[in-house]
């Protein structure tokens, strides 16, 4: 039951169409009131927009209608806010239409509309309501390629909503898109990162009141039951009937009754996992709910017949089945027809066995072809998003080349003296983008140096010698995939911190191999880091390497040293710490050689670092402290790095 359950909990985390709990009749008809009695068109797009989007999920073919009367009225007038409105009105219905290809042309043109609006905003207030507008178009495209298991370009618009929403404050709709990217990992099946997500999204909940808290609560526990924690479970789960309880949130508490006994069948508690059973299904009954009935008739079926009683299994098997057939639910029926199957079977009734087989086989057939038919829009939407970026990206160059070609003109028309100027800038701007790249390639073929790689041959020379066969294949290992990933990311001025932290991660293992376990290392991060969130390649690594070598390698014993990644007042902080021999000892031990490989390492970082303050206009530079203990002796040095925030753009896999 394992699909069914994800497009339940789904359908409670996409939060972007949520609708009233009331009927939204009365509504409609003072909006029509209201439409006989306006004059002007830009009331009357609005109003129409209003309408259409109160009956998006009661009747989407009403919505349509309406919002193509308010597009009809607000194109001749350049009304871009209404337009989009229109647009994201159509693109909504046709998800409830399962129309996903026509609904991102919707949004699509919402988008485009949001953004002209942009460019006619005169006020703040005007400027955010606009903002928000583009956030939900984007928002909304990614519950498209959601719905059609795209779930790499979804999270590619779930975070370009997120910014959005970040940069506009508007708190309830950043943790609205907390819950989606949890969706996406959660459908991935990568539970450790919906479960970051989710808790991001509690957290502002929690700060707002908002009546979905207890939803969230719920939907951790059920996450952390699918891990297998039902100890956490059974906390979040707790806390969820208390809040779902206190703001009388029916559905969801109907579905936390069957979560609940999910809960107690796993722990054999067979007598509570019926009486949650059967309290579920009472609360879809009282709610006319036939999607979640069939579910929780389905549970008490299974749970009749793993008891071996047969004919109160076979009861509640067939109303499950009869129910998932008059509302067009394939996923329960494949399931209570297998059951019912199984049943027949085990009371020594073939012909009904078979015939119940008959139909699990013909509607998994059923599903499986709507799932290729979804493969199929899978792949005409991801050409679509292509080709779309593919035509943004030469708008996007055309633009820049008439930009240039206008100051270009403006420089000629100033007069001599400012373009003299004009090529000086030029002049020093190619300089310091040189500059940029030779002193960035010096610095990452600094840590491939001779010195390093000679090392790493004589260890597993000596390790072959000594019948280390295996420890030698581990390190030669090690060391191939360090080489590959210092070449790999030397293409890119940008990384990923989850690739740098793979980076010291493999070059740290290297070291403890090499220097016979004398060190043990931590690399840890903060929750406030983003999936988006880059440094420069390779940046964080001479500074372990000094703690390695002048800190820990001389030390009498054992030693330890810890990375961790952390955002403190919108910068991306570095802490390296060992506990050493301190500063002030190391640099009288230092040799030659190794003073000056180190000096140059040190010396090309310090100047990336001036470089990255330069281009970011903003602070990045990095501290040296030895570390003492309560007696003010030396315990060790930290190294604190501190770097402007830079995002990389997550691009979507194709």
């Amino acid at each position: 039951m394992k699909k069914l359950r994800l497009k339940i909990i789904a359908s409670l985390l996409l939060l972007f169409f949520s609708v009233l709990g009331w009927s939204q009749n009365p509504v409609v008809d003072s909006l029509k009131n209201v439409l006989k009695t306006s004059m002007s068109d830009t009331t009357k797009v609005r109003v129409l927009n209003a309408m259409a989007n109160t009956l998006k999920e009661l009747d989407p073919q009403a919505t349509t209608s309406y919002a193509r009367q308010a597009s009809k009225i607000a194109q001749p007038i350049r009304f871009y806010f209404g337009l989009a409105e229109a647009a994201m009105n159509q693109g909504n219905a046709n998800i409830i239409l399962s129309q996903y290809k026509i609904a991102l042309t919707y949004f699509n043109q919402a988008e485009t509309h949001y953004k002209k609006q942009l460019d006619r905003t005169t006020t703040d207030d005007q400027l955010q309501k606009t903002k928000n507008g583009l956030a939900r178009a984007y928002a909304s495209m990614g519950v498209v390629y959601s719905e059609v298991n795209n779930y790499s370009i979804a999270l590619h618009y779930y975070f370009k909503a997120l910014k959005i929403y970040q940069e506009i404050n508007n708190q309830k709709s950043v943790s609205k898109a907390y819950n989606n990217i949890a969706v996406v990992y959660k459908s991935e099946n990568q539970l450790e990162k919906a479960l970051v997500y989710l808790k991001k999204a509690l957290s502002i909940q929690q700060k707002l009141h908002e009546p979905t808290f207890g939803v969230t609560l719920m939907n951790i526990g059920q996450v952390y039951f699918e891990q297998g924690n039902v100890k956490q479970a059974f906390q979040y789960y707790s806390k969820a009937q208390k809040e779902l309880e206190s703001n009388q949130n029916d559905r969801n508490h109907a579905l936390l009754q069957s979560y609940w006994g999910d809960y107690f069948k796993k722990q054999n508690d067979i007598e509570k996992a019926f009486v949650y059973y059967q309290k579920s299904l009472t609360a879809y009954e009282n709610l006319q709910n036939p999607f979640g009935a069939a579910l929780a008739l389905y549970n008490m079926g299974e749970l009749y017949f793993e008891l071996q009683k047969h004919n109160d299994a076979l009861t509640y098997a067939q109303k499950s089945l009869d129910l998932a057939q008059s509302i067009g639910v394939i996923d329960q029926t494949i399931h209570s027809e297998k059951l019912l199957s199984d049943i027949y079977s085990a009371m020594n009734n073939p012909a009904k066995s078979l015939e119940h087989y008959k139909g699990y086989v013909a509607a998994r057939d059923s599903l499986t072809n709507e799932d290729n038919n979804k493969k199929f829009l899978r792949a005409e939407l991801n050409y679509e998003f292509q080709k779309r970026e593919a035509i943004l990206l030469e708008q996007n160059k055309r633009q820049n080349l008439f930009t240039w070609f206008i100051v270009i003109g403006g420089l000629l028309l100033i007069g001599l003296v400012f373009v003299t100027y004009n090529r000086l800038q030029i002049k020093r701007r190619l300089t310091l983008q040189k500059e940029v790249a030779e002193y960035e390639q010096k610095a990452l073929h600094l840590q491939m140096n001779p010195h390093f790689v000679f090392n790493c041959l004589g260890s597993i020379s000596s390790f072959i010698v000594q019948n280390g066969a295996d420890l030698a294949i581990m390190y030669l290992s090690k060391f191939s995939k360090l080489m590959r990933l210092t070449l790999e990311y030397s293409k890119g001025s940008l990384i990923p911190i989850d690739k740098e932290i793979e980076s010291l991660q493999n070059y740290l293992e290297l070291e403890q191999l090499r220097f016979n376990n004398k060190f043990e290392f931590r690399i840890g991060v903060s929750p406030s880091i983003e999936d988006d969130m880059a440094l420069p390649p390779l940046l964080i690594q001479p500074f372990v390497e000094n703690a390695i070598l002048h800190g820990i390698v001389p030390k009498d014993g054992n030693g330890n040293i810890d990375v961790y990644f952390n955002l403190i007042d919108n910068q991306l902080i570095c802490t390296v710490t060992d506990d050493g021999i301190g500063i002030s000892k190391s640099m009288q031990m230092k040799e030659n050689s190794v003073k000056a490989h180190q000096s140059m390492a040190m010396e090309i970082t310090k100047k990336r670092l001036e470089i990255i303050e330069s281009k970011t206009q903003q602070k990045a530079d990095v501290r040296l402290e030895e570390i003492r203990n309560e007696k003010n002796a030396i315990a060790g040095t930290r190294i604190v790095i501190s770097l402007p925030v830079q995002y990389l753009d997550i691009k979507p896999r194709t």
